[in-house]
């Protein structure tokens, strides 16, 4: 798929979640905006998965680690064909498969339960070492916040990964600067993140979260790394596509209203026809 296309898939999944999240009342708009490039391109080109057989032994493994931006892989998992997009209108309702973090067996797609943060990574590990010693060929994948690198068991995880080795993982981090309390460098300061992965034995590739193909060739270079987990650190904008939510920490895990909704869908719409 072309970057334009996926570009459009990532304005639609954008759209989807601000009609999510205002209709839910609450949710957690900025990182599910920021992860829309990385969830598009992940989901339509880089991962070997198949929405018909999601249980397919051999696919690709995607985890989410940071599960709040749950709304992006919702959205992502409905246009990917996992699930009619008419339900992403019950996010957060009572008895609805899209609760605000996911579940993994409420819906197809869904590899790991996630919410507490801190936990993606060894899930992911786990994964990645089962495939080793099943002598299976899939790759594993671990979308994470930068704010969950404040936990301990991140960096378990890492640890493990780099002892052990586990060249079929590649972990996302999603750059973008801010956590629900401020911005990551003010609540606890987190560089030099790339040198502390590679003291752990990881590869690290820096890149710009919003520039597909500059993603895609990373994913793809990261494949190929033998002996070494990859961690790719995707710089992005949280709140990406709306003018209004860019940058700002305060959008990490605030709803917009109507109207803040109806002007966050106009913007959107009009990217949307610059890429016609």
């Amino acid at each position: 798929m072309a970057s334009k296309e996926l570009r459009k898939k990532a304005n639609l999944i954008r759209q989807d979640i601000i009609n999510m999240v205002a209709a839910a009342g609450s949710g957690h708009p900025a990182g599910a905006l920021g992860m829309a490039d990385i969830f598009a391109a992940l989901y339509f080109k880089i991962a070997k998965i198949n929405p018909k057989r999601p249980n397919w032994p051999d696919r690709d493994r995607i985890f989410l680690s940071n599960g709040h931006i749950c709304p992006v892989l919702y959205a992502t998992l409905a246009r990917r064909g996992y699930f009619k997009t008419e339900e992403l209108a019950t996010l957060r309702r009572l008895g609805s498969r899209l609760q605000g973090h996911p579940h993994r067996t409420a819906l197809p797609g869904v590899e790991n339960t996630s919410g507490p943060l801190g936990q993606g990574l060894g899930q992911a590990c786990g994964s990645a070492l089962a495939a080793r010693l099943n002598n299976k060929k899939y790759h594993v994948y671990c979308v994470m916040s930068d704010g969950e690198q404040d936990c301990g068991s991140t960096w378990e995880a890492a640890m493990f990964a780099g002892k052990n080795r586990l060249s079929n993982i590649t972990a996302i981090m999603d750059r973008n600067n801010i956590q629900i309390d401020g911005y990551t460098e003010d609540v606890m300061p987190l560089e030099p993140l790339r040198q502390k992965y590679e003291s752990f034995n990881w590869r690290v590739i820096e890149v710009d979260g919003h520039n597909l193909d500059e993603f895609i060739g990373a994913a793809n270079r990261a494949r190929k790394i033998e002996e070494k987990p990859v961690m790719i650190i995707a710089h992005t904008v949280p709140g990406k596509g709306v003018s209004f939510m860019e940058y700002d920490y305060r959008w990490h895990g605030k709803a917009p209203n109507g109207k803040e909704a109806k002007k966050a869908l106009k913007g959107l719409n009009a990217i949307m026809d610059k890429l016609k």
